[in-house]
């Protein structure tokens, strides 16, 4: 096979991946649109589960969208305190070594833990201090999840910035610290942030991690330590049940989770493009 044919396998193959990926996205919104169009209702959407939801009768799952957004908020919110200043610490104008490679590996290792591994250690630790399944716990236990995927996506987009522009800035006297908290974050903004949606929509669609720590309500959460309901929890019960008309409803709350991480990934795509405008390169 000459150079020529070789490139055109490759590229034929490229384009097969991609046509690939499109056919699946395709496929999975129209089983999930034809499935859930029909029992989707403003009440769906509004209202909280009634006596006899699971059986077919009134009632929404208003309860487990507000619970899905805490959680990811919150999960969001407190892993994004610890992603910044460890995605910074990673890089090497502030580590090196032995040091920084195993804490890469821990974080690589930590990435791909299944997210019932992270469920179990959250249920382990609230029986060690005797913390009943909530919205605190849930909280934690997906902060845990998204930390690592968290801090490796900033760390190699900061370490994207250009090399020139961390020398400038030390040229021109600016300290580590004050270079990295102006200069380079002002640089990276925009994937920082497209990391962050990217966690948040990772921590939404979760079930496993929170099947354990948040449990589960038909009602909405009043205090951090009450038990939240969830959207990915809620297609499980839905489906899980004998009744069509409720398992339509898992469909339904499937097409509204979709919804919310496609408009998600819509917003993250938007912010990346608008704070990417006028990056150095």
């Amino acid at each position: 096979m000459n150079r020529r044919n070789e490139e055109k396998l490759a590229i034929g193959l490229m384009r097969l991946s991609l046509y690939g990926v499109v056919l699946i996205l395709a496929a999975i919104m129209a089983v999930i649109v034809v499935k859930g169009f029909s029992a989707m209702s403003w009440s769906m959407i509004t209202q909280t589960p009634k006596g006899g939801f699971y059986l077919g009768k009134e009632g929404g799952v208003a309860n487990a969208i507000v619970g899905s957004i805490y959680l990811a908020g919150g999960a969001t919110f407190l892993s994004l305190l610890i992603s910044v200043p460890l995605a910074f610490a990673l890089q090497k104008e502030y580590s090196s070594g032995r040091l920084t490679y195993y804490s890469r590996l821990a974080l690589d290792v930590l990435w791909g833990t299944p997210s019932i591994v992270y469920g179990a250690f959250g249920f382990i630790i609230m029986m060690m201090i005797g913390l009943r399944s909530s919205l605190l716990a849930g909280i934690i236990t997906l902060a845990l999840l998204v930390t690592p995927i968290m801090t490796r996506a900033m760390e190699e987009i900061i370490r994207m910035a250009p090399q020139e522009l961390k020398e400038t800035a030390c040229a021109l006297g600016l300290t580590r610290l004050e270079s990295s908290s102006t200069v380079i974050l002002r640089q990276t903004i925009g994937g920082l942030l497209t990391a962050v949606m990217l966690a948040f929509s990772r921590a939404i669609g979760d079930a496993a991690s929170i099947l354990f720590t948040a449990g589960f309500s038909d009602h909405m959460p009043g205090s951090l330590l009450d038990p939240v309901a969830s959207l990915p929890l809620a297609v499980f019960f839905q489906i899980s049940t004998p009744i069509v008309e409720v398992q339509q409803r898992a469909y339904a709350s499937a097409l509204i989770l979709f919804i919310i991480v496609l408009l998600l990934s819509l917003l993250s795509r938007w912010i990346y493009l608008k704070f990417s405008q006028n990056v150095i390169k």
